[in-house]
């Protein structure tokens, strides 16, 4: 019974840690850029659009694609960088165990 009164202490600390670590999530921010910085945009650690800044240069009415190409090149650099940043919060609190592949925390 001392080995299971143990791994509840253990899980309920794991579980506090990882609401710490969600609410550290929520109130990151993170950068990405697409076209040596014509586009800017800002997402939260869980991947929240928080804001978006286009270089007035390209407001071509003309060629509208190259700008949705670049906001969406600028989305997936920064979504790509709250992923990592997400990874490492996460080894923090489980103390670098690698879980099976595709079993993410929170469950």
């Amino acid at each position: 019974m001392k080995n299971l009164a143990g791994m509840m202490k253990q899980a309920t600390q794991m579980q506090a840690r990882m609401k710490e670590v969600q609410a550290r999530l929520e109130s990151a921010e993170v950068d990405g850029e697409a076209g040596n910085g014509l586009v800017r945009l800002t997402l939260t650690g869980k991947g929240v659009l928080k804001s978006i800044t286009i270089d007035p240069k390209l407001a071509d009415p003309e060629d509208m694609e190259t700008m949705q190409d670049l906001i969406v090149a600028a989305f997936a650099d920064a979504r790509s960088k709250t992923e990592v940043m997400s990874r490492e919060e996460m080894k923090k609190v489980t103390g670098g165990l690698q879980l099976p592949p595709g079993m993410d925390l929170p469950f």
